[in-house]
């Protein structure tokens, strides 16, 4: 089973979270819906088809919502049984803007550097009775 998961940053934010918070709480479960489509699929299904979803570049693909007359795009890329919404933008042009899609790219290499650094070693215990 595949789970849409917010991407985190460093510092603990996660943009996509937190601009969906902005919102109004119908445009909110409006969202929530299209991102459960995400959670739906099975490892081996095919990608979400248009109209929920669409390929941006590469393995970069958006996540169509609208809620009303708006129109949202979460974007997003796989990595193993996870689909990772790295950041999201209010539609107002016909292409998505290279400046967002920048932003997305860096997220996931930051998400993929953190992910594939080596694990740190718990630190050891302090005192006499310590192993």
């Amino acid at each position: 089973m595949m789970q849409a998961i917010y991407y985190r940053a460093a510092d603990g934010s996660e943009p996509v979270s937190d601009y969906i918070d902005t919102l109004n709480p119908r445009c909110q479960a409006a969202l929530d819906n299209q991102i459960d489509r995400l959670n739906m699929l099975e490892a081996d299904d095919p990608p979400l088809p248009f109209p929920h979803s669409s390929q941006i570049e590469g393995e970069l693909r958006e996540l169509r919502c609208h809620y009303g007359r708006e129109l949202y795009r979460i974007l997003y890329r796989r990595s193993e049984n996870l689909f990772v919404l790295l950041h999201m933008l209010r539609k107002t042009t016909g292409a998505i803007p290279e400046a967002d899609k920048r932003i997305a790219r860096e997220r996931w290499e930051d998400f993929q550097a953190r992910m594939n650094a080596p694990r740190r070693r718990p630190p050891r215990a302090a005192g006499h009775d310590a192993p």
